[in-house]
């Protein structure tokens, strides 16, 4: 693996696995949260955010954790394998809970500076949304990535557990 994907809802761990997967690759880690939010959560503008994400990619290895559907097709277009991190909705429903009542008020190692942990209603309606409104899409783009791309579904932490576990054994996807 030299490029991977790792997507999925809100709260289901896509940076934690990431580094966790950057510790046993060696790969390095870019998270899109900290190119894309400017510091007081103000969002880049999406062609802004494109031009970044096209350079973001030019490097021949990396781990990119971050959803960001108006970028995925250019992500998927030279990813190798798309992890799609694809836990039930109380499972990353409860992690945004968790999440926010231990780092709110500081900015997580993930975030862009200048944007803190904070309870935001609009977020959590976007994560209880996401499995009818978002992962459609998503589903239909991976269905239609390239033959050269392998897509992994993990639905849960044991299924993350194994995935990790093997890719420390040596193993491929």
């Amino acid at each position: 693996m030299k490029r991977v994907t790792v997507i999925g809802a809100p709260g289901t761990g896509k940076s934690t696995f990431s580094l966790r997967l950057g510790e046993v690759t060696g790969l390095p880690i870019v998270h899109l949260d900290q190119h894309f939010w400017n510091p007081g959560w103000v969002g880049t503008p999406r062609d802004e955010c494109r031009c970044i994400h096209a350079g973001l990619l030019a490097p021949d290895q990396w781990i990119i954790d971050g959803g960001y559907s108006n970028t995925l097709d250019n992500r998927i277009a030279v990813t190798e394998t798309i992890i799609f991190l694809h836990l039930p909705r109380p499972v990353y429903l409860w992690q945004i809970v968790k999440r926010t009542l231990t780092t709110l008020g500081h900015v997580r190692p993930d975030l862009a500076p200048g944007c803190p942990e904070r309870f935001d209603p609009d977020f959590v309606a976007y994560t209880w949304r996401f499995k009818h409104a978002q992962r459609p899409g998503i589903l239909a783009i991976l269905d239609a990535a390239p033959p050269t791309c392998t897509v992994v579904m993990l639905r849960s932490a044991r299924d993350c557990d194994a995935f990790m576990a093997s890719c420390a054994r040596g193993g491929t996807v």
